[in-house]
This record gives structure tokens, C-alpha cells and sequence, in this order.
């Protein structure tokens, strides 16, 4: 799991530093298009955190749950991970 995390933040730093690109780009009145391209690269990157951090948590966590016999509070969760993930 920490090595896990540290690829999480590792990609986090680097949406951060896309996000400032994002600032820059606004102030110095680049393309529109342009910046378009790049917002639509950052929303894909923070999906895809998201899709890894709820694999690890589907994968480890619910199952942790479901073994101590939740299953009505892991259930709440998948359907919740689930609407999440719609939106």
C-alpha cells in the first residue's frame, strides 16, 4: 500500500504542476483551444487517480469488511464508490 501512495502522490504532484501550467497559460492569454486541451489532460490524470484509488479500496478495504462479515456496510459503500464514479 505505501508504495501505492507514493505513486498517488507522485501523480498528484504532477497534475499540480499541469494545474499551474493551466494558470499560466490563462494569464499569458495562450489559445483557447489550447488551454481546453490541457484542462481536458488533467481531468483525465485526476480520473485516473481516482480509478486507482478506488481499486485499492474495492480490492483491499470492502474485502477486509465483507471477511468481517459487514457486508451491509460494504455494500453501502460500493453503491456509494459506484454514484461517485457516474457523476
Amino acid at each position: 500500500m505505501h508504495n501505492n501512495n507514493q505513486k498517488l502522490i507522485r501523480r498528484l504532484k504532477i497534475i499540480e504542476g499541469q494545474v499551474r501550467g493551466l494558470q499560466n497559460m490563462i494569464e499569458e492569454g495562450k489559445y483557447c483551444i489550447d488551454i481546453i486541451t490541457q484542462t481536458s489532460a488533467v481531468k483525465q490524470a485526476l480520473s485516473g487517480v481516482e480509478d486507482a484509488l478506488m481499486e485499492s479500496h474495492l480490492g483491499t478495504c470492502l474485502v477486509h469488511q465483507i471477511q468481517k462479515g459487514q457486508t451491509e456496510k460494504a455494500t453501502k459503500e460500493i453503491l456509494k464508490v459506484y454514484g461517485l464514479k457516474r457523476k
